[in-house]
């Protein structure tokens, strides 16, 4: 398709678009789905909500009782946004990295990069300065915008030219300090429907994150078709989850689909299963976006609480087994919303609610979205046979100039790198991955960044990683490890090796079991063996 004339001075993302032979088809033929050229998602999720609800309606609600309202954060975006552009010399079309815990101020600073122009890099607050360097060299990134009490790691990154702003600290140049100051107006930047609005990074299972390009009409379209048909939101809700900002799932679940519905968000820095069931209760929150890891945790304690509040439970991240489907109904009365998403694609696009819901499914594609199972070479197997899920829709994988393109969108259709059988109903049910990405509690996580985490250490010769089933999270890492002539085994060691990795990448990556080999499974040509591990593995406690 034929791109909008942009509106952004620095061309980089859009010159780093691939091909549009190499799209995937889209689909934006729906009414909800027609929008103008000229779109800035900013300025609709906020500006147009005020003007359609009144500026006194709650958006962002914090865990210690803070309230903001709508025009509460028009005023405060549009100063942050006059910062940027001032004093910070932003330009549409730059890269702003964002990174801090879940708080409305990090929104905040995510709707003012939007209504800028710029393009927002969100980043997750536990990830380490290698990790970071990597994401901003690939995005060339030049501003940041960080909480104070995350900066340590972004600091270290040492990232050449880039510019860190911090907010929450209270220092004479502080971002909120300045923003004071500023006039509480700022007219969006007339941005195309087909600008690049933001840069979410996926790891692929070589470890090299890969950088997946939205437009302002992405932002609205996940809104306007999952959120719209299958979650139904009310204006009277009250959000919350587990996932971060930084994930595409807390993206929209936390700021994207109350803000389009005119309802309102309660972010909380720490969302553990021990810290959600609290807040349900306390702020009567009416809609709530987690894993299925999160649901299990929570079943034994869940009748403590008053949840009667609570109408839409929302899971994804990783397969939602039947068990914790039926488990959860049976202690709530509430269904849960089973749904796959990819950060390629932005958010939840097979799906089913209410009265729909088939539990061991994933739910029939979203209004708005075709799906389809095929074999290797694209074509459709049948009914109740395995294969690759296809999608497509109005949000379509666009990586930032990566050559993996033509492995994710073949043939007008994006390829998720799942397994699913569809049903004579025309229900997908989840099978496996089909790469060797680990899923733990909603994290994906790439054995072979791990491997060479480990790698770095002086006494590891050899690294291979794999997932093992686990009841709680799913999967979780386990690493096995040749170690250099005189290193002694043991746990000792092995809690030396997992400390060495929490260093060097976010917690969630490090392998919770170590095991020592004396050497790895190979091929005769030296080609590690995974499958066999990934057997044995499977045999241990």
């Amino acid at each position: 398709m034929e791109l909008k004339t942009s509106a952004h001075v620095d061309t980089f993302p859009r010159d780093r678009l691939p091909p549009a032979r190499q799209w995937p088809r889209l689909l934006l033929d729906r009414p909800e789905l027609r929008y103008p050229d000229r779109l800035n998602c900013g300025a609709e999720l906020l500006d147009r909500t005020v003007e359609r609800f009144g500026p006194d309606r709650p958006v962002f609600r914090t865990g210690a009782g803070e309230v903001w309202t709508y025009g509460e954060l028009l005023g405060r975006v549009d100063r942050i946004a006059h910062v940027l552009t001032t004093d910070l010399g932003v330009v549409p079309g730059n890269r702003v990295l964002l990174r801090g815990p879940t708080t409305p101020w990090l929104a905040a600073c995510w709707l003012a990069v939007m209504k800028a122009g710029a393009v927002a890099v969100t980043v997750l607050a536990q990830q380490r300065a290698a990790e970071l360097a990597t994401l901003c060299e690939i995005a060339r990134v030049r501003h940041a915008l960080c909480d104070v009490r995350a900066l340590d790691d972004l600091v270290k990154a040492g990232v050449p030219g880039m510019r860190i702003t911090a907010y929450g600290g209270g220092a004479p140049d502080d971002l909120l300090r300045a923003a004071d100051g500023k006039p509480s107006r700022y007219a969006a930047v007339r941005t195309s429907a087909d600008d690049v609005a933001l840069i979410a990074f996926t790891s692929g299972t070589t470890g090299r994150p890969k950088g997946c390009m939205h437009f302002h009409r992405d932002v609205l379209a996940v809104a306007d078709t999952f959120s719209r048909h299958v979650l139904k939101p009310e204006p009277d809700d009250v959000f919350t989850g587990s996932p971060p900002l930084g994930f595409t799932f807390g993206l929209g679940g936390l700021v994207i689909f109350p803000m389009r519905a005119g309802a309102s968000a309660l972010l909380l820095e720490q969302a553990g299963p021990g810290q959600l069931l609290p807040a349900l209760a306390e702020h009567r929150v009416s809609v709530l976006f987690t894993a299925p890891t999160a649901y299990r945790a929570m079943l034994d304690d869940v009748g403590a609480y008053d949840l009667r509040a609570l109408r839409r439970c929302v899971s994804a991240g990783e397969n939602l087994p039947a068990a914790t489907w039926h488990a959860w109904y049976g202690r709530t009365g509430l269904r849960i919303i089973n749904g796959i998403g990819a950060t390629e694609l932005l958010h939840i696009f097979i799906s089913a609610a209410d009265e729909a819901v088939r539990p061991g499914t994933t739910g029939v594609p979203v209004p708005g979205w075709e799906a389809r199972v095929v074999d290797g070479s694209g074509r459709p197997v049948p009914d109740g046979e395995p294969g690759l899920l296809a999608v497509r829709g109005p949000v379509g994988c666009r990586y930032l100039a990566d050559d993996r393109q033509t492995q994710y969108a073949r043939d007008g259709w994006n390829l998720t790198g799942d397994t699913y059988v569809r049903d004579g109903d025309g229900y997908f049910r989840y099978v496996a991955r089909a790469d060797d990405m680990i899923i733990s509690a909603g994290y994906n996580i790439a054995g072979p960044e791990v491997e060479e985490a480990l790698l770095r250490h002086p006494d590891v010769v050899e690294a291979a990683v794999v997932g093992r089933a686990d009841e709680l999270r799913g999967q979780v890492v386990v690493a096995y490890a040749v170690l250099r002539a005189g290193a002694v085994r043991g746990e000792a060691t092995a809690a030396r090796l997992r400390d060495f990795v929490k260093a060097e990448l976010a917690p969630y990556k490090c392998p919770r079991d170590i095991v020592f080999l004396d050497a790895l499974p190979r091929t005769p040509t030296g080609k590690l063996q995974r499958f066999r591990l990934r057997a044995a593995v499977g045999r241990r406690p």
